[in-house]
């Protein structure tokens, strides 16, 4: 009875207490060893298991791509005056990459693009944006973290690990039909007029090099008038000034290219080959602005930014804040920090050395915390991610090798340093699964399943397969729109796979209708990071997610409980 009372205060901890997840988790698992439940050896074996390393290996292995722009780079074509043919390549483009890349990550990088768009109002783009990026992470084994902690549960019950594609027909299914219905149904997204930001603007000066691949391209085939926050106002060409700059302008070597806008938007200027930027040597860029948003796991929620001595802790002064679409007026230092705030900070030099940030905040600025490589170095960068994915994909080797071998040179070659990872190291995520896998153990050894199916044995004989598979997503998918995902599948996963085992089916369909539930948040935004981060992003408020998630969500559903027993039979 202890385990099965744990695991409850587990779930009611997460619904109705404001306590990190990982700390939840934790207490969990000191009360198991406490009680006997489980010993310090199965809890080390937990922690160190292969699934659960090669989760974590991945999570680092993918910060040297969040330092690439070839996503960003690829943002820029998105948008168009047609806003059909925007939304699909909004959808497509955040689903597709969130099937190899964090999807964190590829909303993060994308939202800048939406939101300063000149043809369509962001709220119309960026719900869409989230979900795309939700339904699209279910394409592949690594598509999401969910799939990677099912995975690590799944095989320290002794079952072989999934293959990088036993997600991929039915995420297909998924991906392909909520595209469609989030398409018929994007009528029903709200319409909301953001107001801009009171940022000061700058004029930032870039010159154009002879080896430059701008040369002989008007603006408009170079995308300089796509960019996120600033505006070519100007050419000096000759000491000759050329102002209005039409589109079909053609670049010649040695041109000043005079922007105007946000300098916290600097950095796009630099993804264009042959651009020299004067801006960062006359100490313009002192004061760096990152918009940021606070994370549900932040220790800084509920303070006020005083009692959170913020300065000191992140080297950054808040210079604006917004709530739930709307600005944050009167003494900002007495104001309580809430999830899902946005903050507009001045950053400073020690900003990026500081291991909390990543626990604390999700960044939206264009400005990145690392640096950026440079292009040899990205290509590299991305080549060799894409080589390990597709080797670990074949099995020609197992993933967590591939893993090792490309952190080593990430690290010799100094694309990644050792601060890089002490920064933004997923320790609570390693806690949870940790944790998870010992309220596992710990519910297994206690027998409380068996005894719970002999005492209901005549219901469980009326209830078919099927069934119990429905009802297991049914909670998982509840409890994914209460609490975080991961923390979701963490605590069904015994309790289906204990069910499975105890009524004598096969538990690959139940596993697998908890790893799909576990990304079905579309309902609420706080069960998923992107639909927290868009939240703010465009202005929403709870009752906007509700038109559009309902349906995506049966449709979703749907799909899943229908094809699980076609392709993972019982």
């Amino acid at each position: 009875m202890i385990s099965l009372a744990l695991i409850l205060l587990v779930v009611v901890s997460l619904i109705f207490l404001e306590i990190k997840p990982a700390k939840v988790f934790a207490a969990a698992l000191v009360i198991n060893l406490l009680c006997g439940l489980v010993s310090v050896d199965e809890v080390i074996h937990n922690a160190t298991s292969k699934a659960v390393v090669t989760l974590i290996m991945l999570l680092v292995c993918s910060m040297a791509m969040d330092k690439t722009s070839a996503l960003k780079r690829l943002g820029r074509q998105i948008i168009s005056e047609s806003y059909i043919f925007t939304f699909w390549k909004v959808v497509l483009l955040s689903g597709i990459a969130s099937a190899i890349l964090n999807n964190t990550a590829v909303v993060a990088t994308l939202i800048s693009t939406i939101r300063n768009n000149s043809f369509h109002t962001p709220s119309k783009l960026l719900i869409p944006l989230s979900f795309a990026a939700i339904m699209g992470g279910t394409l592949t084994l690594i598509g999401t973290s969910t799939n990677l902690v099912v995975n690590s549960l799944w095989v320290a019950e002794g079952n072989n690990g999934f293959g990088f594609f036993d997600f991929s027909l039915i995420g297909c299914a998924i991906f392909l039909s909520g595209l469609l219905v989030m398409f018929l149904l994007s009528p029903l997204l709200p319409d909301i007029k953001l107001r801009k930001k009171d940022i000061k603007e700058y004029f930032i000066e870039a010159r154009v090099s002879a080896e430059s691949s701008l040369i002989g391209k008007s603006i408009q085939d170079n995308k300089l008038r796509s960019l996120h926050s600033l505006f070519l106002v100007e050419i000096i060409r000759d000491d000759r000034l050329i102002s209005p700059v039409t589109p079909a302008e053609v670049i010649e070597a040695d041109d000043s290219l005079v922007f105007v806008g946000d300098v916290k938007a600097i950095n796009e200027l630099q993804d264009f080959n042959g651009l020299t930027l004067f801006a960062g040597e006359d100490g313009l860029l002192r004061q760096n602005l990152v918009e940021v948003v606070i994370s549900s796991r932040s220790n800084i929620i509920g303070r006020t930014l005083k009692q959170a001595g913020f300065r000191d802790r992140f080297d950054a002064a808040v210079v604006a804040m917004q709530r739930d679409g709307e600005a944050v007026s009167g003494k900002l230092g007495e104001v309580v920090l809430e999830e899902g705030d946005n903050l507009v900070l001045a950053v400073g030099p020690d900003f990026s050395n500081r291991h909390n940030i990543s626990r604390n905040f999700f960044l939206l600025s264009d400005i990145k915390v690392y640096g950026t490589l440079t292009p040899g170095r990205e290509a590299v960068t991305i080549a060799g991610f894409l080589v390990t994915i597709s080797l670990a994909a074949f099995q020609v080797i197992s993933l967590l090798n591939g893993l090792l071998y490309y952190l080593a040179f990430l690290v010799f070659s100094g694309i990644l340093s050792v601060n890089d990872i002490r920064q933004k190291f997923p320790v609570d995520l390693w806690v949870i699964l940790t944790s998870a896998l010992t309220l596992a153990t710990g519910l297994v050894s206690s027998g409380i399943l068996d005894d719970f199916v002999r005492a209901h044995h005549a219901l469980f004989l009326h209830l078919s397969p099927f069934w119990l598979m429905v009802c297991v997503y049914l909670l998982t998918m509840v409890l994914t729109e209460l609490m975080t995902n991961a923390a979701a599948a963490a605590l069904t996963f015994p309790i289906g796979y204990g069910l499975a085992q105890t009524t004598g089916i096969d538990p690959l369909p139940v596993v697998m209708a908890i790893a799909y539930a576990a990304s079905a948040s579309f309902i609420v935004p706080h069960g998923y990071q992107t639909n927290l981060m868009v939240f703010n992003a465009g202005g929403y408020r709870l009752k906007h997610f509700f038109p559009v998630g309902v349906g995506v969500s049966i449709t979703y559903s749907l799909v899943v409980l229908s094809l699980i027993p076609v392709v993972f039979p019982f």
